[in-house]
């Protein structure tokens, strides 16, 4: 299973008219980080970066000038992710700006079936909170003393560790075999690791562990209830 961790920064919050100047994300094959990583600058156009963006990011308008617009990378975009699923933290958010970019580009957009919010996750995994990245990272014990800064290849490499946790950590998947024939699956649900096992009857019933004289204590005491006590319902046939 091929997963894309991501994060964006804008130059605002109003996907109709912010633009997003940077995006970076990790691939995972089924849960586990492949080296494989996207990290672009892209250049807004005329759309400056507001000052409370600047102050959460640190990516200044100078800096973006020599960066491809977003129509010249929308490509290189589309064919890391393939058709991987999308998660991010909040991904209303980053997805509002991902598809108000498709958009203007006349391009379809990515569709929620396509995207998981580990946002959404954490706030039913934990109701009482708090949830935001670095309260995670605080949580989970992942180090993330470098983050003085967010940006989107950094909180892109810390929310792949919480993700994971939070899916059931490195273990995620189990698989029992026997020559009795006993086996089992794994499943994945949307936030957590669930293992369901299919275990095959025994070819030979183990011996009772009870005596002789225990099993004709419990007949006698199962007979004094008579036939509406509940115990009759389990009773063994003659």
């Amino acid at each position: 299973m091929r997963e894309i961790i991501f994060d964006t920064e804008t130059t605002g919050l109003d996907n109709r008219a912010d633009r997003i100047i940077e995006i970076g994300g990790l691939e995972l094959i089924n849960h586990f980080p492949t080296g494989k990583t996207l990290h672009l600058y892209i250049n807004p156009g005329d759309r400056k970066v507001h000052p409370d963006a600047l102050a959460v990011h640190g990516i200044t308008d100078e800096s973006l000038k020599d960066k491809p617009p977003f129509e010249e990378v929308a490509d290189q975009i589309l064919d890391f992710f393939g058709d991987a699923k999308w998660i991010a933290h909040n991904a209303t958010f980053d997805m509002g700006f991902v598809n108000a970019e498709f958009a203007r580009l006349g391009r379809p957009p990515i569709l929620p079936d396509m995207v998981i919010d580990t946002l959404a996750m954490a706030r039913r995994k934990h109701p009482m909170g708090p949830n935001s990245l670095d309260a995670l990272c605080r949580r989970y014990g992942i180090d993330n003393s470098h983050r003085t800064k967010h940006g989107a290849l950094l909180d892109s490499e810390l929310l792949a560790e919480v993700y994971i946790e939070m899916i059931g950590g490195r273990q995620t998947a189990l698989g029992l075999g026997s020559s009795n024939g006993s086996s089992a699956r794994s499943r994945q649900s949307e936030d957590t690791a669930d293992v369901v096992a299919d275990v095959f009857a025994r070819p030979n019933p183990l011996p009772s562990r009870l005596s002789e004289e225990e099993q004709a204590a419990h007949a006698a005491l199962v007979a004094k209830l008579g036939e509406k006590g509940i115990w009759s319902k389990y009773r063994a046939p003659e």
